[in-house]
């Protein structure tokens, strides 16, 4: 086969030295634009891991590379003068100058022809294509190959918020991968810094664009720029310089990142890698790992599948989902980066442990198997900032409290619809279904969204707080709940507005009723779907009625004897569509701008935090995304609104995302709306609950130990299990969580059991 490898970097190399290890016959061309010595970069970060493929894959090259590596095993982070150092990372490092050096000596070796100060243009890589049976474009960030047949591999580039310049010094920073954080008199500026070589060390200094605005690092010169990063870092430095070794970039060399996602890699024969296909944020280091990796599986592939074509297909098909993974963990990661100021006044405990787990690679139990020393002192932490300092137990267990009510631990059973009320009226399979998850443990349970009235349900088989008997049977729930456990009981109190009248949700989902529709209202005469009626859009008088509503469910809350109430303005139910510009297109007082558009939620609200007793909580869960751009509610509106509902008296915040039009575009993932509650927690300075498919006990553990939440709502385990907390504890080998007293033998067989890592089954 004939083979052009366009771009001399790690890809194009080590493409080329394994496919020759595959079949020497191969005739291999790598053209390279710059001199053989030629490098931009400083050092490369690769994991254990990626060192023992390549070492699978080629060891002389392997060995060769592994004797230049520096290796630590820490990472530190210098935030407020505290220096924090935890363990168990395993990284190593090597200059990107030498791992050329030695990848080009290994491809000579083995009969690669190396043209390098040899440019492709537009027209060089058109005819490549027809010469050649496999053109492999790795060319790097600003690939030609990718913008010459962009038509074909529909790029998709997101130049990222902050600007950095990739610098190096011979301050080594030998100890750990170094994180510095420092306050200047125009804003943060932080580091990322780690040694790669034997005297040498990459610094990468980054900030925001405000930041660099008002240093106006645009306007300095390269070496004017670096010596403004060196007097920011000066104690850092201990007198050693900052170097650049891109003199060839006029100006200051700083740039944003750009974020680059290919929907295809290949065109015909043409075949894209490393930088040029998918790049990821150098604040994870995966760049060079990602390429290298890629290089392997191309070339398996082009000598395992039955003819080219397919070979590429496979190639795509192997190596995307591990592409698009770490590049969500580079995410992740990036826009910790980009928000980092809203961290920057955590306690260095916490601080240390939301970098740590930025990109959601790293996990809570993860983080103990590498430094559990470290991790142990940071769930002390935790616990005396709970009240709890004699304690060491996961943060998950901590107590949490809301004006007078104290929960025993940050474990909350979400509210889920059960479609199985009569008139509204709660029946035994709800006494039943609540009972057992308070007996579960959960610090708090919810009960499903309870209507304010008849015409304010979702289905027929929703619950209300409506009529004398509703309040009878919460009552006899509340009152073995609280006799028989130790949790407490929110009601969530909502209207459905234009999302009502509609199936069960084992039916369809949001369709109307085959027949027996009863009228509707929203802020606007607009169907929640084509099929679905035309609500009334509220007058005033609509407007006091559904007010005082709501100020009645939640007096019946309270005689009831719940210890907490929610108000549901989420979801696309009547109190959001006033919220979410999508669903009001009023042209009052009460739509437009987006504090007119709560007017009327706020009224509500604080209708009933008057009449709702003041040693009693109040909640409101809150759509923080619609999920349709800047045409509906944004992350930065749901702050707005946070702060809106701080103000109000709202002791939390229940933040959730979507569900208010059916043109929403989510993204999903594990945690996938924790971020909208992190950014509303610590930039509006309200308690939140985080919802959205959390599952796991390092899920909940790492959302609140990192300042992403409060509390943390735990749904679909809790319907599968509803002593899910129990079990949870038993795997922990946490021995204080309280079981129902004529469970516990149970309980001493499952920690037994668990502690010989055996199960029920």
């Amino acid at each position: 086969m004939r083979i052009a490898c366009l771009g001399g970097g790690p890809a194009g190399l080590y493409f080329a030295i394994s496919m020759k290890l595959q079949d020497p016959s191969h005739e291999i061309v790598v053209f390279e634009r710059n001199r053989a010595d030629d490098t931009f970069g400083w050092g490369v970060v690769l994991s254990d891991e990626t060192l023992d493929n390549l070492a699978a894959n080629d060891p002389v090259s392997a060995e060769r590379i592994r004797e230049h590596f520096a290796y630590w095993d820490d990472i530190a982070v210098v935030h407020k003068g505290v220096k924090t150092v935890s363990t168990g990372h395993g990284f190593c490092g090597i200059g990107r100058r030498q791992l050329l050096i030695l990848l080009q000596e290994r491809a000579r070796e083995l009969g690669v022809d190396m043209r390098f100060e040899t440019d492709a243009t537009e027209d060089a890589i058109e005819q490549y294509r027809q010469e050649y049976d496999l053109v492999l474009a790795a060319d790097g960030l600003n690939s030609r190959t990718r913008q010459t047949y962009a038509e074909h591999f529909k790029p998709d580039i997101d130049v990222r918020a902050c600007k950095f310049v990739w610098l190096g010094t011979h301050q080594t920073f030998n100890d750990a991968f170094t994180f510095i954080f420092e306050h200047t008199e125009h804003g943060w500026v932080w580091a990322h810094a780690y040694q790669f070589d034997n005297d040498t060390a990459t610094f990468i200094v980054e900030c925001s664009e405000a930041t660099w605005q008002a240093f106006g690092f645009g306007e300095l010169s390269q070496q004017e720029s670096i010596a403004v990063c060196e007097r920011i870092f000066a104690k850092h430095l201990d007198g050693h310089a900052l170097m650049t070794n891109a003199n060839h970039i006029r100006g200051s060399a700083w740039i944003n990142f750009p974020r680059v996602l290919c929907e295809r890699w290949s065109y015909e024969n043409v075949v894209l890698m490393g930088d040029a296909a998918a790049t990821a944020h150098f604040s994870i280091g995966s760049g060079s790992k990602l390429a290298l990796e890629s290089a392997i599986t191309l070339a398996n592939c082009l000598h395992s599948e039955s003819s080219r074509e397919a070979a590429i297909a496979r190639y795509e098909e192997d190596r995307r989902f591990e592409v698009l993974r770490l590049q969500s963990a580079a995410r992740n990661s990036t826009e910790w980066f980009e928000q980092v100021e809203r961290y920057l006044d955590l306690d260095p405990v916490q601080f240390n442990y939301s970098l740590l787990t930025r990109s959601q690679r790293i996990s809570h139990e993860n983080l103990r198997v590498r430094d559990p020393e470290w991790l142990e002192s940071a769930e002390r932490w935790f616990q005396t900032q709970a009240g709890n300092p004699d304690s060491a137990r996961a943060p998950m267990f901590a107590p949490y409290q809301l004006r007078e009510m104290t929960l025993i631990n940050r474990v909350v059973v979400s509210p889920m619809a059960q479609y199985k009320a009569v008139d509204g009226c709660p029946t035994d399979w709800h006494f039943s279904h609540y009972a057992e998850r308070a007996k579960g443990g959960a610090g708090l349970v919810y009960t499903e969204m309870t209507c304010v009235s008849p015409t304010g349900r979702i289905t027929p088989g929703c619950p209300g707080l409506y009529a004398p008997e509703h309040e009878v049977a919460w009552k006899r729930l509340c009152d073995f709940v609280h006799a028989e456990t130790n949790a407490k009981l929110c009601a969530q109190i909502g209207h459905s507005g234009p999302k009502g009248s509609t199936q069960l949700g084992w039916q369809e989902m949001d369709a109307p009723l085959a027949e027996g529709n009863w009228p509707i209202l929203s802020a606007s005469a607009q169907p929640w779907a084509a099929r679905n009626q035309v609500p009334k859009a509220m007058d005033r008088e609509d407007m006091d009625r559904i007010r005082d509503e709501f100020v009645s469910a939640a007096q019946m809350a309270d005689r009831a004897g719940f210890d907490m109430i929610e108000i549901h303005a989420a979801h696309g139910y009547l109190l959001s569509s006033f919220i979410t510009p999508l669903t009001n297109h009023r042209n009052d007082e009460y739509g437009g701008a987006l504090d007119n558009r709560l007017r009327y939620p706020l009224e509500v609200i604080n209708a009933v935090r008057r009449v709702w007793p003041a040693h009693k909580p109040l909640s409101v869960r809150i759509s923080a995304n619609d999920w349709c751009g800047e045409e509906g509610i944004t992350p930065d509106d749901a702050v707005e609104i946070a702060k809106r509902l701080r103000d109000s008296e709202v002791d939390i915040v229940d933040v959730s995302a979507g569900q208010t039009s059916t043109q929403a575009k989510p993204v999903y993932g594990r945690m996938f709306q924790t971020p909208f509650s992190d950014r509303i927690r610590n930039e509006a300075s309200i308690a939140t609950m985080a919802v959205g498919n959390i599952y796991q006990a390092d899920h909940v553990n790492s959302i609140l130990i990192a300042g992403r939440a409060d509390l943390v709502c735990i749904a679909r385990p809790h319907l599968a299990d509803p002593y899910w907390l129990l079990h949870v504890a038993a795997g922990l080998g946490d021995s204080e969580v309280e079981w129902p007293a004529p469970y516990r033998a149970g309980a001493d067989q499952l920690q037994r059991l668990a502690e010989r890592g055996e199960g029920w089954i």
